[in-house]
């Protein structure tokens, strides 16, 4: 998987740690969080399996990522995430791809919130915007990294015929049932590869010359 994706910036750390007085902070940048609208985020995040947040931990991993410098327009942990975001959209949307039973529901939420106006921050807010956005990525992603491992690994297959073809990748048929052919004989072939040249360091056998 691409090491942006598989390994990105970890998100503040006052997500993953309980406030101490979970009503002292209200304002992301400039935005005042409401208590309907946090409702509704944090139903998301039960669907996902990820504990709720409060106003006070949304509000103090604002201000650590307000300290990067202000010609930053996002910050690498929420810029990631977003990353994460748009291949799952991409899956989703392949007509060629079959997603795993599993990860339909969660890709699709994921992919619900993102693009709805109606989420916890304003998408607007400097370099903040889409920190909730990034958060609820977050907590689908090991629900998903699997199934976009696969969809990677079959659009990197998909290319490989399309080439071997000598045409585009949409002029054929090609769907996870043919990836999934494609991949066990990739494997039975790396396996041969592997025996071959193991074999050819091999020391030769001793020659035996006869005295006549």
């Amino acid at each position: 998987m691409n090491a942006l994706l598989s390994s990105p910036q970890p998100l503040p750390v006052a997500l993953q740690q309980p406030a101490p007085d979970p009503s002292r902070r209200r304002l992301v940048g400039s935005h005042p969080l409401d208590r309907k609208g946090l409702d509704r985020f944090n139903q998301v995040l039960a669907r996902l399996h990820r504990a709720p947040l409060d106003c006070d931990q949304l509000a103090s991993a604002a201000r650590q990522l307000a300290q990067v410098p202000a010609t930053v327009r996002e910050p690498d942990c929420i810029r990631q995430r977003l990353r994460r975001a748009t291949v799952i959209g991409l899956m989703v949307a392949d007509p060629a791809w079959r997603p795993a039973n599993d990860a339909i529901d969660p890709a699709r939420l994921v992919l619900d919130y993102v693009r709805s106006d109606r989420d916890l921050i304003p998408d607007n807010l400097p370099r903040l915007g889409r920190l909730d956005d990034a958060i609820v990525v977050d907590a689908a992603w090991p629900q998903l990294a699997d199934e976009v491992d696969c969809y990677l690994d079959y659009c990197r297959v998909r290319r490989v015929e399309a080439e071997l073809r000598g045409c585009e990748a949409s002029q054929f048929t090609f769907g996870r049932d043919d990836w999934e052919r494609a991949r066990r004989a990739e494997a039975i072939w790396i396996a041969h590869c592997r025996a071959v040249s193991k074999r050819s360091y091999l020391p030769s056998p001793a020659t035996y010359f006869r005295v006549c």
